[in-house]
């Protein structure tokens, strides 16, 4: 399909373009201009669904641009989900969509909004309408490490055939995963799903828009993105893949500098694009079977709690670099030397008070997040020791735990590492 005037049309992958369901991706032109051209000329659909974010509906006029450029393709809007994506709103937007015959399901806003409507598709192929049978498509499609790349004709449940745009406001990078997360409402317990026709197939990166986005949330999903790069580089499985460490390095070089030129000049377009484009290259990961580790696994059930989905990555991530060192200290000290030889990044190292050789990759980790103003403890965010147990049950089942490069097999080395980060 040909690209708008102006716009940038590509694989977001491009490198592994037989994967299924390869996503695209766009940017150069506003987000309802390129949203509008490829619902008509790319995908042909007639009723566009949209998961729109609260605050952009309430506080801006970019849903309603984007609702007048699809005209009479826009069959509903839905008002968004609460952070950490509750399964019964899902499925209300679901029941809703399916009513207004929708071919095409759009997001605008953040990460919650991704993974739901990720879900979406699953559940309109499959007729999913409670939250039981979520957990039984979860026993077939788990986001289990031994499950990744599963084809879909290996998977036991419909897939998806309609097509999920995705419309950015923040940095977590769910837009580029085949992986759907949602939380029980009464439990808080996050199941996360896979299959290759839920992730969505196109992103479109519009800078101006992420302006509308509050600054600790793009500052701390930016940390977010920081975290899967460094998680994935940190890695002891498929260690082998230089692919994946070039791809992990190149994106921390792209994400760190522009994300701290926009903690200073807050309207930077160049620097946000530069900042999408970096999460675009680091989300690769998934598409090789590389999943992060326990910053990801502990955060995903830190998150229910209350705590933002960035700024789980500010408090957790130093702490479990440290906790790993025992394994990957040869890995973490070539991920040291590399963000000393970045200019930008050494100068915040400096001026935090730290040398090259009396700190460690944690400690650089550290200073950069304190610079973006991030929460560095559980304190910070009202997670006190009462809630540290259930927390780390519940971390024993997330597939990130078991992927860190020391698998978090007993509730007592989460345990430790939240104690390292209590405060």
């Amino acid at each position: 399909m040909a690209a708008l005037p102006g716009e940038t049309y590509r694989l977001a992958f491009p490198t592994l373009p037989d994967i299924e369901n390869p996503p695209w991706v766009s940017y150069g032109r506003s987000h309802h201009e390129a949203c509008a051209h490829h619902v008509k000329n790319t995908y042909k659909a007639k009723k566009a669904y949209i998961i729109a974010s609260g605050s952009l509906s309430k506080n801006t006029d970019e849903v309603e641009k984007l609702k007048n450029a699809l005209g009479d393709r826009l069959a509903g809007v839905y008002p968004g989900f609460k952070p950490h994506t509750p399964w019964d709103e899902v499925l209300a937007a679901t029941k809703d969509a399916k009513e207004k015959g929708a071919d095409c399901l759009i997001t605008i806003g953040g990460g919650s909004l991704v993974d739901g409507a990720k879900a979406m598709l699953l559940f309109i192929a499959n007729n999913t309408t409670a939250i039981p049978e979520i957990y039984e498509m979860h026993k077939k499609a788990p986001a289990a490490l031994s499950k990744m790349g599963t084809l879909a004709k290996d998977i036991d449940i419909v897939s998806p055939t309609i097509p999920l745009i995705c419309i950015p406001t923040t940095l977590s990078g769910g837009e580029y995963s085949c992986y759907a997360g949602g939380t029980h409402p009464e439990t808080h317990h996050k199941l996360v799903m896979g299959h290759p026709f839920c992730g969505p197939s196109l992103i479109i990166n519009d800078p101006k828009l992420s302006i509308t986005a509050p600054e600790w949330v793009w500052l701390s999903t930016g940390v977010r993105a920081i975290d899967h790069c460094v998680e994935a580089y940190c890695r002891m499985f498929k260690e082998d893949d230089t692919d994946a460490d070039q791809a992990t390095l190149e994106a921390f070089k792209k994400i760190v500098p522009n994300l701290l030129i926009t903690k200073k000049d807050w309207t930077n377009e160049q620097a946000r694009l530069n900042t999408f484009l970096g999460v675009n290259l680091v989300l690769i990961i998934l598409r090789k079977a590389i999943l992060p580790g326990a910053s990801h696994g502990i955060g995903h059930q830190l998150g229910p709690l209350g705590v933002g989905h960035g700024q789980t990555s500010c408090i957790l991530l130093p702490s479990v670099m440290k906790y790993n060192a025992k394994v990957n200290g040869a890995k973490q000290e070539k991920l040291k030397t590399f963000m000393w030889n970045e200019p930008a990044v050494a100068e915040v190292l400096r001026r935090r008070g730290l040398t090259q050789s009396g700190s460690d990759a944690g400690d650089a980790l550290d200073a950069i997040f304190r610079e973006l103003g991030m929460p560095r403890t559980l304190k910070e965010v009202n997670v006190g020791r009462d809630k540290f147990d259930a927390l780390a049950v519940n971390s024993l089942t997330d597939s990130c735990c078991h992927a860190n490069p020391i698998p978090m097999e007993r509730k007592e080395q989460v345990l430790e590492i939240l104690e390292m980060c209590a405060g």
